[in-house]
């Protein structure tokens, strides 16, 4: 079983996501403030991040929080799920990760399908 933190203001989609994930063997913990995340995080280390990008009072949050993921918890698998490209259409995809600015495991638009979703999560935590 994969302990997944799901960090998104969204708090119906988080929990529709954490309802699935936790359908398929997962246990799941949601924070919806993204100044939140690496304390819970230090708390309590996940198997993996889902990492909305856009939060009300940044609309950035996301990629700040996805770098300090990575200074201070190295390799922890973080999938970016965001509308950012429908809000502002600079076409962030897959080919735009790297170590230093989009250092994520995965980028996933919204509307998301939650079961490639899953599919996603099974196959970065090994399960």
């Amino acid at each position: 079983m994969a302990y997944v933190l799901i960090v998104d203001d969204d708090t119906d989609f988080a929990e529709a996501v954490s309802t699935l994930l936790k359908s398929h063997g997962n246990e799941t913990a949601v924070e919806a403030d993204a100044e939140k995340a690496v304390d819970r995080i230090r708390e309590r280390r996940p198997d993996a991040v889902i990492l909305d990008v856009m939060f009300p009072e940044n609309d950035t949050a996301g990629f700040e929080v996805a770098r300090a993921i990575r200074r201070n918890f190295g390799s922890l698998p973080v999938v970016l799920l965001t509308a950012v490209n429908n809000t502002f259409p600079l076409g962030f995809s897959n080919k735009d990760r790297d170590g230093a600015w989009l250092p994520v495991a995965e980028f996933m638009e919204k509307p998301v399908d939650l079961n490639r979703l899953c599919e996603k999560i099974a196959g970065l935590v090994g399960k």
